[in-house]
């Protein structure tokens, strides 16, 4: 296997809608929130985990695959590829190259080979931080809400930080190419971010949490992207 290529795909995510990426600080803090968002440790800024946006990407991706029929739910593996023939089998070789799978089953593992992306941490932009030390955005803000119990009509307020609508961050996203590689390996990226962009990032997007859309340094790509339609 050979390593022919790496591809640096580099933009901005610009949240239409508050997101909130909890911090999993579950001490609440007086005159704090009760639910923060994850920061920075030395700059104390928000910031958006690769993780969350791999996991993401590819949980929808998945979804969008039909092949939960066959993993109960559980995150598509080499030990399903002999359950399904065709085109989904292809689809789900192609989601373990672009994502990655475990070493449980070595001869397989070694067939599919390491994974072919990489999402790094996102940051503020510089004009966004520049804004925010000018006093013209905030970083984060306080949204209040009520849960009201359907009985006796009490209020259940609760108090979530989350990174406002109109904040940009910059994303890099890293695609190795080896021998052998096909275009849909970046195709089936593109997909997933397509997904992620009618869907949600991070939590509560049923409350209309984590609206984001992608905006692409490279012009072709950020219109190959626009054009595209997971559908």
């Amino acid at each position: 296997m050979k390593l022919e290529n790496i591809k640096e795909i580099k933009g901005k995510i610009i949240l239409k809608t508050g997101l909130h990426i909890g911090a999993g600080d579950v001490e609440m803090h007086i005159g704090g929130t009760d639910n923060p968002v994850v920061k920075h440790p030395f700059t104390n800024e928000p910031y958006i985990p690769g993780s969350s946006l791999k996991g993401k990407v590819r949980s929808l991706l998945e979804l969008k695959s039909g092949l939960m029929h066959y993993t109960e739910g559980e995150p598509i593996s080499v030990q399903y590829l002999n359950s399904v023939q065709g085109d989904q089998k292809e689809l789900a070789t192609n989601i373990l190259k672009l994502f990655g799978a475990s070493g449980a089953n070595a001869d397989s593992t070694r067939e599919i080979g390491p994974a072919r992306v990489s999402f790094s941490d996102c940051y503020f932009t510089e004009e966004v931080r520049n804004k925010i030390n000018r006093g013209e955005m905030v970083a984060t803000e306080i949204k209040a809400e009520n849960s009201i119990n359907r009985i006796t009509s009490t209020a259940n307020p609760r108090f979530t930080e989350r990174v406002p609508a109109n904040v940009e961050f910059e994303f890099t996203i890293t695609l190795k190419k080896f021998a052998g590689d096909s275009e849909k390996l970046e195709n089936l990226l593109l997909e997933g971010l397509k997904l992620l962009e009618l869907d949600a990032l991070g939590g509560s997007g049923s409350r209309g949490y984590g609206r984001v859309s992608f905006c692409f340094e490279d012009k072709a790509l950020d219109e190959k992207f626009k054009q595209s339609t997971p559908f």
